[in-house]
């Protein structure tokens, strides 16, 4: 009788330690939630999905990426402030929007800043862009863990714009990004802002005349639908990136950090030959579909543009003699 009791016992026990290892195997497990407020089908929200599954694939069930698509977490910035507060841990959209914590971002999203995307791509792997990321990692708790650029952005207008004089007093809509509004009042416009999820409504009732954006996220949300002209003005370079709340990253062990990084890495580069791809045959659907794609003369634009940069610089936007820098590389 002793034995078999000596025997249950030992059962019971084996049998308590088993399900004790698995309680602390499940909760080994770490999630990091993470916020797009990217078109849903857009360029930027196939990155996302394209990460969130490296990391879930080669996770080995300890780290694992929750990725909440569109703007169901609320809009970039509200997703932004999230992720310095923690309550998000991951974040994948556009650079620019970094503008609003750290000065020296904004000439990302200043017009033909950029002579294209390797020169944008000298720019991230050098180091001005290295200061500016550890400035917002220092002050702001967020660590870029990869950039890259992407495509143009171009104009959806109700009208045609063939000219820099087309674009007098047009109600714009922009983001909330200050150099933006800039941008576009030096070139004539009347600026209003409203969020990316807004834009296809307020441009078919005419609340904005025009508005612009990557052209693989403008035609996932159905702009050259809601207004028929879309003009090739390529004013700026879009970007792609991954930040995560640095906390949440230096909490991590070594190889998850290397995990995440490397993944961050292979996406962008992913996302920048996908947007070189996809670009000329994002065009040629919007034509299909009903869309009167033209291009501009951009000397005039570029010139307003360039005419503005001292101002800016002046006002204190970006630092002094950032733009002629880039213009050296």
């Amino acid at each position: 009788m002793k034995s078999q009791s000596v025997r249950g016992f030992a059962k019971q026990a084996l049998t308590a330690f088993v399900l004790t290892g698995a309680a602390l195997t499940v909760q080994a497990q770490t999630t990091l939630t993470f916020g797009g407020s990217d078109a849903i089908g857009s360029i930027l929200d196939k990155q996302n999905i394209s990460f969130t599954k490296c990391v879930n694939d080669r996770g080995a069930n300890k780290l694992k990426v929750n990725f909440i698509q569109g703007e169901q977490l609320g809009t970039d910035m509200q997703v932004i402030e999230q992720t310095m507060q923690g309550s998000v841990q991951i974040y994948g959209d556009v650079l620019d929007w970094y503008a609003n914590w750290v000065k020296d971002f904004s000439i990302l999203a200043w017009g033909f800043t950029f002579r294209d995307a390797d020169h944008m791509q000298k720019f991230i792997d050098g180091p001005l862009y290295a200061a500016m990321a550890e400035k917002l990692r220092k002050e702001q708790g967020l660590r870029i863990l990869a950039a890259a650029p992407t495509q143009p952005r171009i104009l959806f207008s109700k009208k045609p714009v063939s000219n820099l004089a087309d674009l007098n007093g047009v109600k714009m809509r922009v983001p909330e990004i200050k150099t933006y509004l800039m941008l576009w009042e030096t070139l004539g416009t009347k600026p209003s802002r409203l969020a990316w999820g807004e834009i296809y409504l307020g441009l078919k009732t005419g609340v904005v005349e025009a508005a612009e954006g990557p052209i693989s996220s403008a035609y996932s949300s159905k702009f050259h639908e809601a207004v028929k002209y879309v003009t090739r003005t390529d004013h700026l370079m879009s970007s792609a990136h991954i930040t995560i709340n640095e906390k949440s990253y230096s909490a991590l062990p070594a190889d998850q950090q290397k995990l995440l990084s490397d993944c961050a890495k292979e996406t962008v580069v992913a996302t920048r030959k996908l947007g070189q791809q996809d670009t000329d045959e994002t065009l040629k659907k919007m034509t299909a579909e009903g869309a009167s794609v033209s291009t501009i003369d951009k000397a005039p634009i570029q010139q307003k543009a360039k005419d503005a940069v001292l101002k800016m610089e002046k006002d204190g936007v970006w630092s002094n003699g950032l733009w002629e820098q880039i213009q050296k590389l």
